[in-house]
């Protein structure tokens, strides 16, 4: 169409359509922002598996992504996440099925005590059309898209004095530490024992006094609040497998192309497999740890507990909330 129009002018008007087309060039080019916030520190294997996310991002797709990383909860306060990213303030967290089930009941079922056995039953459920109809549930109701689970821990029995417990019905009278809301309670009564709430930072002295008999929390936590200067022993009862899950909210998610969703996915895939398998390394060196430190380590009858503490949540009023026949699918993942 340039070519009725004077040179000088056919000449200004080719320029300018050239610096228009660069102006769009670059606009389409600008980097997708990720805001991801974290309580985590930076030593935390679920703060550098953040890293992993960035990472992968930029070497699958370079120039697309500006991700952000947020430790410390220096952007967001822990548990204030979900409620950051339904409001669009918040591009990304990590959140917990405890935060889910707040808002979303069923979601109570990945609180209850072993219903997810071990790191790996625990991905693979979620990478299971279990997981998918989950997943579902937070994207319909909360607005949040989960990208990937990540193991955040298992929970163990650490225990003052000699006796075996190797039942439920070994932990009769037994004092156990647990935190106080009426969901832990619950746990620590399901496995037999005396659940007696007391704060975090009164649990060494309640150990060493004898004001209590046991405590529970994953390995590491045990290692930094050297819980296992004050007990005999350690019975990996295995009653917990906790988890986090990687989050977009999907104000953002939804903004992106398919391409870019299908990238974020495959990120978030990389990044809590290299956290699954250091935490896992990780708890696993903890073991040989508290055996030089002179504690008894073993593991009880499981599948006994396991029994006990399923009954019991199916009883309560917990399971009201629960999708029916989800314990049963749920076992049945291999």
């Amino acid at each position: 169409m340039l070519k009725h129009l004077p040179k000088y002018t056919a000449g200004i008007a080719a320029a300018a359509i050239l610096a228009f087309s660069g102006a769009a060039t670059s606009a389409m080019a600008d980097p997708v922002k990720l805001r991801i916030s974290t309580p985590a520190v930076d030593s935390d294997w679920h703060a550098k598996m953040l890293t992993v996310f960035k990472d992968e991002l930029e070497k699958q797709a370079p120039g697309q992504f500006d991700v952000e990383i947020h430790l410390n909860a220096s952007l967001f306060k822990q548990g204030t996440e979900p409620a950051a990213m339904q409001r669009g303030n918040l591009d990304m967290a990590m959140i917990s099925a405890q935060d889910i089930a707040k808002q979303i009941p069923a979601w109570s079922v990945f609180t209850a005590g072993y219903l997810i056995r071990d790191p790996q039953h625990q991905r693979a459920v979620f990478h299971s059309d279990i997981g998918k109809e989950f997943y579902q549930m937070v994207a319909d109701d909360m607005n949040i898209e989960i990208l990937d689970v990540g193991y955040l821990g298992t929970r163990e029995l650490d225990i003052r004095g000699d006796k075996k417990i190797e039942t439920p019905a070994d932990l009769a009278g037994v004092k156990l530490r647990m935190p106080g809301s009426d969901a832990w309670l619950f746990l620590g009564n399901a496995l037999g024992a005396n659940a007696t709430p007391l704060a975090f930072g009164e649990v060494y002295t309640g150990l060493q006094t004898g004001t209590i008999d046991a405590q529970d929390n994953p390995l590491p936590t045990v290692k930094a609040a050297k819980f296992y200067e004050v007990t005999n022993q350690i019975v990996l009862t295995d009653h917990l497998v906790d988890a986090v899950f990687l989050s977009m909210a999907k104000s953002t998610y939804d903004e992106l192309s398919e391409d870019q969703q299908k990238l974020v996915h495959e990120a978030a895939e990389k990044a809590t497999a290299y956290n699954n398998e250091n935490r896992i390394a990780d708890e696993a060196k903890l073991l040989d740890f508290f055996k030089e430190q002179g504690l008894k380590v073993y593991k009880p009858d499981v599948d006994a507990f396991r029994k006990k503490v399923q009954q019991d949540y199916l009883d309560s009023e917990f399971a009201k909330d629960w999708p029916e026949g989800i314990v049963e699918r749920i076992n049945a993942v291999k």
